[in-house]
Protein backbone atom coordinates (compact mmCIF):
# COMPACT_ATOMS: atom_id res chain seq x y z
CA UNK A 1 0.00 0.00 0.00
CA UNK A 2 1.07 3.68 -0.73
CA UNK A 3 0.76 6.70 1.46
CA UNK A 4 1.63 9.91 0.68
CA UNK A 5 3.18 12.50 2.99
CA UNK A 6 3.75 16.27 2.91
CA UNK A 7 7.22 16.87 3.85
CA UNK A 8 7.04 21.26 4.58
CA UNK A 9 10.05 23.07 4.08
CA UNK A 10 9.27 26.11 5.07
CA UNK A 11 11.57 26.59 8.35
CA UNK A 12 14.76 25.43 5.58
CA UNK A 13 13.96 27.50 2.90
CA UNK A 14 13.82 30.98 5.38
CA UNK A 15 17.47 29.28 6.75
CA UNK A 16 18.40 29.54 3.88
CA UNK A 17 17.58 32.95 2.80
CA UNK A 18 19.21 33.93 6.08
CA UNK A 19 15.78 34.41 8.27
CA UNK A 20 15.73 32.51 11.09
CA UNK A 21 13.05 33.74 13.33
CA UNK A 22 9.48 33.60 12.40
CA UNK A 23 8.43 37.34 13.46
CA UNK A 24 11.03 38.13 10.73
CA UNK A 25 8.37 36.55 7.98
CA UNK A 26 5.44 38.78 9.30
CA UNK A 27 6.32 41.69 7.92
CA UNK A 28 7.11 40.36 4.61
CA UNK A 29 3.81 39.05 4.43
CA UNK A 30 2.10 42.00 5.42
CA UNK A 31 3.80 43.92 2.56
CA UNK A 32 2.27 41.30 0.33
CA UNK A 33 -1.33 41.90 1.71
CA UNK A 34 -1.22 38.86 4.22
CA UNK A 35 -1.97 39.77 7.38
CA UNK A 36 -1.54 36.79 10.06
CA UNK A 37 -0.84 37.24 13.58
CA UNK A 38 3.05 36.05 15.10
CA UNK A 39 1.14 32.85 16.76
CA UNK A 40 -0.32 32.04 12.81
CA UNK A 41 3.31 32.50 11.48
CA UNK A 42 4.90 30.67 13.92
CA UNK A 43 2.74 27.67 13.83
CA UNK A 44 3.30 28.21 9.58
CA UNK A 45 6.72 27.91 9.90
CA UNK A 46 7.19 24.90 12.76
CA UNK A 47 4.38 22.49 11.64
CA UNK A 48 3.42 21.27 8.34
CA UNK A 49 -0.41 23.08 8.01
CA UNK A 50 -3.16 20.94 7.71
CA UNK A 51 -4.89 23.46 4.44
CA UNK A 52 -2.94 26.64 3.51
CA UNK A 53 -4.72 29.15 1.70
CA UNK A 54 -3.23 29.97 -2.18
CA UNK A 55 -2.88 33.24 -1.08
CA UNK A 56 -0.48 32.60 1.73
CA UNK A 57 1.72 30.38 -0.54
CA UNK A 58 1.87 32.50 -3.38
CA UNK A 59 2.99 35.52 -0.66
CA UNK A 60 5.24 33.07 0.67
CA UNK A 61 6.84 32.34 -2.38
CA UNK A 62 7.58 35.71 -3.45
CA UNK A 63 8.29 37.23 0.10
CA UNK A 64 11.26 34.24 -0.28
CA UNK A 65 11.96 34.16 -4.10
CA UNK A 66 11.22 30.73 -4.01
CA UNK A 67 8.63 28.08 -5.77
CA UNK A 68 5.80 26.07 -3.98
CA UNK A 69 8.03 22.91 -4.92
CA UNK A 70 10.69 23.92 -2.83
CA UNK A 71 7.91 24.68 0.14
CA UNK A 72 5.84 21.23 -0.35
CA UNK A 73 7.70 18.38 -1.50
CA UNK A 74 5.49 14.85 -1.54
CA UNK A 75 7.13 11.86 0.12
CA UNK A 76 5.80 8.37 -0.92
CA UNK A 77 6.28 6.06 1.28
CA UNK A 78 5.19 2.12 1.21
CA UNK A 79 3.60 0.01 3.61
CA UNK A 80 4.29 -3.47 4.10
CA UNK A 81 1.10 -5.10 5.08
CA UNK A 82 0.83 -6.99 8.25
CA UNK A 83 1.11 -10.97 7.76
CA UNK A 84 -1.69 -12.57 9.14
CA UNK A 85 -0.22 -16.07 8.63
CA UNK A 86 -3.70 -17.23 6.37
CA UNK A 87 -2.19 -15.97 3.13
CA UNK A 88 -1.06 -18.21 0.24
CA UNK A 89 2.07 -16.93 0.26
CA UNK A 90 5.36 -19.24 1.01
CA UNK A 91 6.68 -20.96 3.70
CA UNK A 92 4.30 -22.95 5.83
CA UNK A 93 0.30 -22.26 6.44
CA UNK A 94 -1.34 -21.57 9.51
CA UNK A 95 -3.05 -25.49 9.05
CA UNK A 96 0.19 -27.14 8.47
CA UNK A 97 2.29 -26.43 11.53
CA UNK A 98 1.30 -29.47 13.81
CA UNK A 99 2.84 -29.72 17.77
CA UNK A 100 6.02 -31.32 18.17
CA UNK A 101 5.95 -34.39 21.22
CA UNK A 102 8.03 -33.10 23.77
CA UNK A 103 10.61 -35.57 25.91
CA UNK A 104 10.33 -35.01 29.61
CA UNK A 105 13.61 -35.81 30.86
CA UNK A 106 14.81 -36.70 34.29
CA UNK A 107 18.64 -34.68 35.33
CA UNK A 108 21.09 -37.34 35.95
CA UNK A 109 21.52 -38.55 39.16
CA UNK A 110 17.46 -38.31 40.59
CA UNK A 111 15.63 -41.71 41.50
CA UNK A 112 12.22 -41.90 42.38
Amino acid sequence: MRTIQVQWNLRQVMADRGLFQTSELVPLLEERGIHLTREHVYRLVTKTPQRLNTEVLVALCDALACAPGDLIVGVVAEQKQAKTGTSSEGGPQIGDLRPIRAKIRRPDGVTE
